[in-house]
């Protein structure tokens, strides 16, 4: 807390904002608990942060581990599934050393990822995910923010924007599979996805930022006036929580390899599989359009005729 309250201005601020609600999220764990790295200025032992996950009982022989820090171009891996599974992509995050938080260079391979998947007619369903145990996605890089020149700022929120933006029109059935915290743009990140799935032991907390338009999906999803409540208040929610007020739809106990949220999102994926793919991107297009407020001139001329009590002049723009 000290380290947050010693940088100034709005980003002090912010991580001070932070430090106490990670700080909220220990506590609810247990004690001795700690988060590594500075929103709480105490650091945690490797042991927790370099572990490994290992299979369920009968599941696949394989073995993840995680070191202090990932080569920047493993911080985000691509996989597509095959056999069963073909046609469902998964985006990992990897970034453990930095909770996840999205990075200039993170964005760049989101970006690239995104652009690629498009326009790829043999992509059914996308799975957004963590690679890391306990984290989702821990927003952005406060870190490489605060080193950035003044100049560097705008174009990296602009192109963080446009990345989460570019998930949230992706043609196919995009998945979030929470497995941990979702803070600031990492909520915002789930929030761009059509679905999103939550695992909850002792609480998930969400925040929720006025970034890439977090402040309008939040509102689509449970509407306005919670929307408003939950941005001012800053409020923790957990797993059981979020899913009560609509923020995702299905929330599961977490389980050993911690990664509950990412299997409910493969079954929901699978479910996916035998439906027409044209279909199910005809219905997504149509439920999109039909949740905004497009202002086109005809639809203006619309309003006002009907204001000035006059028939409508359509032009068909």
């Amino acid at each position: 807390m000290a380290a947050a309250a010693g940088v100034p201005g709005a980003l002090g601020t912010l991580r001070a904002g932070r430090a106490r609600l990670v700080a909220a999220y220990c506590a609810g764990i247990g004690p001795g608990w700690r988060l590594p790295g500075s929103w709480t200025g105490l650091p945690v032992g490797p042991a927790i942060w370099a572990r490994g996950w290992t299979p369920a009982a009968g599941g696949a022989a394989w073995r993840r581990g995680y070191s202090s820090e990932a080569k920047t171009e493993d911080e985000l891996r691509v996989r597509y599934l095959e056999e069963e599974n073909r046609g469902i992509v998964v985006l990992g995050i990897n970034r453990a050393y930095a909770k996840n938080s999205l990075s200039k260079n993170l964005v760049k391979m989101l970006s690239k990822a995104v652009d690629a998947l498009k326009s790829d007619k043999k992509v059914r369903t996308i799975i957004v995910r963590s690679e890391v145990p306990g984290i989702f996605c821990a927003g952005a890089d406060l870190k490489e923010r605060v080193k950035m020149h003044s100049s560097e700022v705008g174009p990296f929120v602009s192109k963080l924007r446009a990345v989460i933006n570019e998930i949230a029109n992706l043609p196919v059935p995009t998945i979030a599979a929470i497995d941990g915290l979702a803070l600031g743009g990492g909520l915002e990140l789930a929030l761009a996805c059509d679905i999103r799935v939550a695992a909850s032991g002792h609480g998930l907390p969400f925040l929720s930022c006025p970034l890439c338009r977090g402040t309008q999906r939040l509102p689509r999803a449970i509407g306005m006036s919670l929307a408003k409540e939950l941005i001012f208040s800053a409020r923790v929610l957990d797993g059981q929580e979020a899913k009560a007020v609509g923020l995702i739809s299905h929330v599961l106990e977490q389980n050993q390899e911690g990664d509950a949220a990412y299997r409910k999102a493969l079954d929901l994926a699978r479910e996916f599989l035998p439906q027409g793919p044209v279909a199910i991107r005809v219905a997504k297009l149509a439920i999109n359009q039909g949740m905004e407020t497009v202002p086109t001139k005809d639809r203006l001329e619309g309003l006002l005729a009907f204001k000035e009590k006059r028939t409508p002049r359509y032009k068909g723009e």
